[in-house]
């Protein structure tokens, strides 16, 4: 975890924001507001939506130096640009460097310095909502951004091994080499999604960590006949916070995890590098429940 040295004069005004695709449903502003709201503070979250401006990825430079330039303080970085934007930081975390993957840029004297806050987003989301299911064998969906950081939560949180399972082979056989430097040999596995079927079978749990189930891609990653009881399921999607995988593996009766607690806790800690303060997780989770039932209710 990042170690975040309080500033001497803490501001009480602060300007920070998202950078992804197909943002426009994200509850990250209401959540960092409210917050920051109850401490006092002036607080501006905006959206920039790739999307929406017509741009690729590969922007996301540009976006970061033009944000910093007009006096953001710092900014969320999302799908698919968690991976893209490191070569235009200049320092990375600790934790950030260990993953290649950046979900948090501060700007400081300056600098663009990236964090991730996945990782432990995801990994206290875990351990308050499935604290007791088998971790022997894992299989996960997704070796980009975001899943590079919830493999290390896993690996991080006591899983025996994790096998990562991407559409682009060579994608996740770099992250479970990259895990098997960092956690020991063994930790990781990588297999092509034509082997989902044998390791479901197998498999203690799933950890889905792809674009499947998001507002703009809907449907499920894998066959529906794949599920099983017993199996427990992790989504890191949250907008819709039901999702279709989670929905089906609910009704053939496996444990679940829906996205929301990733959302909130990595919030905090996002919360925590821009501003210096202390956030209330507890009060944030209870924000994303009212926020995220106000927006499934029927209009």
């Amino acid at each position: 975890m990042t170690v975040v040295v309080p500033k001497d004069a803490p501001k009480d005004s602060y300007l920070v924001g998202l950078i992804g695709s197909g943002i426009g449903p994200s509850l990250s502003p209401a959540l960092h507001e409210r917050e920051a709201d109850r401490q006092g503070l002036r607080y501006l979250y905006r959206l920039i939506d790739i999307d929406v401006l017509g741009l690729g990825p590969e922007a996301v430079g540009d976006l970061v130096r033009g944000a910093r330039d007009l006096g953001f303080d710092g900014l969320n970085i999302t799908h698919p640009c968690k991976q893209v934007v490191i070569p235009h930081l200049d320092a990375l975390s600790p934790q950030a460097e260990a993953l290649g993957a950046v979900n948090t840029v501060v700007f400081e004297d300056g600098r663009a310095v990236g964090h991730n806050t996945d990782v432990t987003g995801f990994a206290a989301a875990f351990a308050r909502g499935l604290p007791d299911v088998p971790l022997e064998r894992v299989v996960q969906l997704g070796a980009g951004g975001a899943g590079v950081a919830v493999a290390h939560a896993m690996l991080t949180l006591g899983a025996g091994q994790v096998t990562v399972v991407d559409a682009l082979p060579d994608r996740a056989a770099d992250l479970a080499g990259a895990l098997n430097r960092h956690f020991g040999p063994g930790r990781a596995a990588s297999a092509t999604p034509d082997r989902l079927a044998d390791l479901l079978a197998s498999a203690d749990g799933i950890v889905h960590a792809t674009p499947t189930g998001m507002a703009a891609h809907p449907g499920l990653p894998f066959p529906a006949e794949l599920l099983r009881p017993g199996l427990w399921i992790a989504e890191v999607v949250y907008r819709p916070l039901e999702t279709e995988l989670l929905r089906t593996a609910r009704a053939v009766g496996c444990a679940t995890l829906d996205g929301g607690g990733m959302a909130v806790f990595q919030a905090a800690d996002a919360f925590r590098l821009f501003t210096g303060r202390e956030p209330d997780s507890v009060r944030m989770l209870a924000d994303f429940a009212e926020l995220a039932g106000a927006v499934a209710a029927p209009q």
